[in-house]
């Protein structure tokens, strides 16, 4: 006979150790920055405003559950994402709190304000971006951009957007969508803050590109848009 408690047993605290690798803020945000670009201890904890024997212990929970893979190069090692599932995992996180904690929105609307209720479907915002009816702009940093990002974007890291000239480009009379990491990424609210308020007809897009390519697009890598 089956030893059916045994077997619950057993399979529950292997789905546990799951649970436990993501119950933790930090842990939680270091896996939205890994969907991002592979990255080492030193640099997430800088990130993170963490220790690196902080950073360093959240990152071996992660790996014990099997949710982060380290790549050894010399002395250091740089953490990725196990599996696509993993961001799929937390963005059913996000949403579900976005759902259910009434808090998640409150937040939201107090430091951001008002934000599009709706994405663009990608097949329109691609075909937007071909015919040059848009411009598409990634304010995340140049190694983020290299490493993954939604076709036909330039790259203007948000701190850059200040800087003389960085504009000088920019059509006014065209429609201007601005991403950065995805929904939660305060950057492409800074940047469509920013060109708005010098006359630019700016729109912020809820998605980055680890969104992009978990909704099945293909995503760019490289220098070029």
């Amino acid at each position: 006979m089956i030893d059916h408690r045994g077997f619950k047993d057993g399979l529950y605290a292997e789905f546990s150790r799951v649970a436990e690798g993501l119950a933790s803020p930090k842990r939680l945000e270091i896996l939205d920055l890994l969907a991002q670009r592979e990255r080492s201890v030193e640099d997430l904890a800088n990130e993170l405003h963490l220790s690196v024997a902080n950073a360093s212990r959240h990152l071996r929970v992660l790996a014990q559950a099997r949710l982060v893979e380290a790549r050894r190069a010399g002395h250091f090692a740089h953490y990725r994402l196990a599996s696509p599932a993993v961001y799929d995992v937390l963005r059913k996180i996000q949403s579900l709190a976005h759902e259910r904690l009434p808090d998640v929105t409150a937040i939201v609307a107090r430091h951001l304000g008002e934000r599009p209720v709706v994405d663009p479907a990608p097949s329109q915002l691609a075909r937007r971006v071909r015919d040059k009816k848009v411009t598409l702009i990634d304010v995340r940093p140049e190694s983020e951009f290299v490493a993954g990002h939604i076709p036909g974007a330039r790259n203007i890291p948000v701190e850059q957007l200040h800087k003389r000239g960085s504009l000088d480009d920019l059509p006014q009379n065209r429609e201007i969508v601005v991403y950065c990491r995805g929904a939660y990424c305060v950057w492409a609210d800074e940047a469509v803050d920013f060109l708005q308020r010098r006359g630019f007809r700016a729109h912020r897009l809820l998605i980055g590109p680890a969104d992009w390519a978990a909704l099945g697009e293909k995503v760019a890598a490289g220098p070029d848009g």
